[in-house]
């Protein structure tokens, strides 16, 4: 399909730079194919309402690492700063990073992160530049490695704010708690599962006082899902992989869930991403675990999930097309535009939709 069919106007004034306080005031936009009316305009707080007694919400429990690093390029007598936003993982001791400005580097830069002549593990990181391909990510080889190295990282690191949102303002102690959802635990991402981060363990408490069963999955998201859409047919398009796992037990309850007629929800398209990853072509979900480059556009269709929890998403990106493929791309043209009107916040920190399938 063409990309441009994905494209919509958005006012930079719609842009959330902090979510709602309290998380669970946040507008919530139910999207119902064939319903009457169409789109309920709702908040976070009323999602109980539109679930049932043996439905079951799934989370994604990846924990964000702080994978924003400043530094300084030392070569030679001559210093200059540099950033670096960690991409993945691809070694004991290797990071594959978005360098900014990436010009300043080449290989074999030695790149010093936090305070020089302080102790290792208590400021002072260092790391050489091994590679750099010509869009500006390097990959580079830190000075140790394993958990030392997770260490280090959390010592000097910052937390890896979307572009839309670092471009206008700097990270601060807010997001520490802000950018992480309540339900993390198994870090490795360097993006946070946004959907999630509407959820107080007070909201948690009326879901389950409501019958409503809450399940885990894992999935490292990668700072590809900012990353646009550079060509200008979909099925050109390179997905990025991002690593992931959804345990046995997990696979059998949902699809218990499913048998006794209660529906399972995705709370992200990255929970939906690993589950539709993991089923088969009746929607019958097995144990997954590795790595996943599934990109969902209209006319490949969801079967693993019943409805969806998510964000608002970029124009021409592939978490918009995969909203689209789920239910119709004239409609979530029709409801981003109904969210735009009626002043919904968008992005990382904005406001959530719930949205059910298009018939089949």
């Amino acid at each position: 399909m063409r990309v441009d069919l994905f494209d919509f106007d958005l006012p930079p004034e719609r842009i959330a730079l902090r979510p709602a306080m309290p998380r669970e005031s946040a507008r919530l936009l139910v999207v119902r194919p064939g319903g009457e009316p169409e789109f309920i305009d709702a908040t976070v707080g009323d999602l109980p309402t539109y679930l049932r007694a043996a439905d079951a919400l799934v989370f994604n429990d990846t924990r964000v690492i702080p994978a924003e690093l400043h530094g300084v390029r030392i070569r030679g007598e001559n210093r200059v700063t540099v950033a670096f936003n960690l991409i993945e993982r691809v070694g004991a001791n290797r990071w594959r990073a978005f360098a900014r400005p990436g010009k300043r580097l080449k290989a074999g830069d030695r790149v010093l992160f936090g305070e020089e002549g302080r102790v290792c593990l208590l400021g002072e990181v260092w790391a050489s530049v091994m590679a750099k391909a010509e869009d500006g990510v390097v990959d580079l080889a830190f000075d140790f490695s394993g958990p030392d190295l997770d260490q280090a990282i959390h010592s000097v690191g910052h937390m890896p704010l979307p572009p839309y949102i670092s471009a206008k303002r700097a990270a601060d102690v807010r997001d520490e708690a802000d950018y992480q959802t309540i339900f993390a635990r198994e870090e490795g991402a360097v993006a946070a599962p946004t959907a999630g981060l509407h959820f107080t363990p007070e909201m948690v408490a009326r879901l389950e006082t409501a019958g409503i069963e809450r399940h885990f999955v894992t999935l490292h998201v990668g700072a590809g899902t900012f990353l646009p859409v550079k060509v200008d047919d979909t099925g050109d398009h390179v997905m990025h992989f991002e690593s992931g796992h959804l345990a046995a037990e997990t696979a059998e309850m949902l699809n218990a869930v499913r048998a006794r007629g209660g529906r399972i929800v995705a709370v992200g398209t990255t929970s939906l991403r690993i589950l539709e990853s993991a089923c088969d072509e009746t929607g019958r979900l097995s144990a997954f675990d590795g790595a996943t480059n599934i990109f969902i556009t209209p006319g490949r269709r969801v079967r693993s999930i019943d409805a969806l929890m998510t964000n608002f998403h970029l124009p021409r990106s592939t978490l918009f097309m995969l909203v689209a493929a789920f239910s119709g791309l004239d409609r979530m043209k029709r409801a981003y535009a109904h969210a735009i009107d009626r002043g919904y916040r968008f992005y990382s920190y904005g406001d959530a939709s719930l949205i059910f399938p298009e018939a089949p």
